[in-house]
């Protein structure tokens, strides 16, 4: 297995945080889903939210902020112009197959 990094273990730890955006996760439970210690998890949250990737509730847990669900929203949408392009270009194929 090789070696992780500061960067692996943050990619982990933003995985771990997928699918609780609502609820939050706690630093026990970021442990527990990464096997990342606490101390590291601290670390890694402390770079997250500075970055803007993550916030701490108000109840003392974890989430995705809303700066990472734009970055999955700009993907969205990208994806969807990437769609329309292949839709217009099928389109012009069998117009052209057609002709």
């Amino acid at each position: 297995m090789s070696k992780q990094t500061a960067l692996h273990k943050g990619l982990r730890v933003l995985k771990a945080l997928k699918g609780h955006t609502l609820t939050g996760l706690s630093n026990q439970q970021l442990v527990q889903a990464t096997d990342i210690n606490a101390s590291a998890i601290t670390r890694i949250m402390a770079a997250l939210i500075d970055e803007g990737l993550a916030e701490k509730r108000e109840d003392g847990r974890f989430a995705l902020s809303v700066g990472m669900l734009q970055i999955a929203q700009r993907h969205a949408l990208e994806m969807q112009r990437a769609q329309e392009k292949i839709d217009e270009i099928n389109r012009r194929v069998i117009a052209g197959a057609q002709g």
